[in-house]
């Protein structure tokens, strides 16, 4: 075989036992479970090509994972459960600046008529939603396009 061969990934019966048991739950999201059987397979000794083909994902896919579940090993591991060494790691960029209290007071106030709120209006509007936000305190500063945004993730959305 050409090339470099991938590092071994050795695995504590305890590891395997809860790789092998996320690969079969029902309730496990399945990148979780494409990430644990390509942990396994490694650990198995295939190299990331054959295991690319076998699970038909990207070889810098398998690659990743590999190199993840590796730079873990030094790491206490007691204190890191197996799904948790199978999570993403932290998105770069500014932590959200609106708070989920904020969130579900957002949403409790798009839910009430907007004369509660005493807006002489009859439905509400981004723009209305925006300002009512802001005249209420929840925020400081909400663009009409944000609280559209926000209030679209939840059941209530203005029109």
């Amino acid at each position: 075989m050409r090339g470099p061969k991938p590092p071994l990934v050795t695995l504590t019966a305890d590891a395997r036992h809860a790789l092998e048991t996320l690969t079969r739950r029902h309730t496990t999201a399945q990148q979780l479970a494409v990430r644990a059987r390509i942990i396994l397979a490694a650990a198995d000794g295939h190299n990331n090509a054959q295991i690319a083909r076998q699970l038909r994902v990207d070889v810098d896919t398998v690659r990743l994972w590999r190199q993840r579940w590796l730079g873990l090993q030094g790491l206490r591991l007691a204190d890191l459960s197996v799904p948790d060494r199978l999570t993403d790691a932290p998105r770069p960029g500014h932590p959200a600046r609106i708070t989920a209290e904020q969130v579900c007071q957002i949403v409790a106030l798009a839910c009430e008529a907007p004369s509660i709120s005493g807006r002489p209006i009859s439905q509400w509007t981004s723009r209305e939603i925006a300002e009512a936000i802001r005249t209420q305190g929840i925020v400081e500063q909400i663009s009409p396009r944000h609280a559209a945004r926000l209030l679209k993730k939840t059941i209530c959305s203005p029109t």
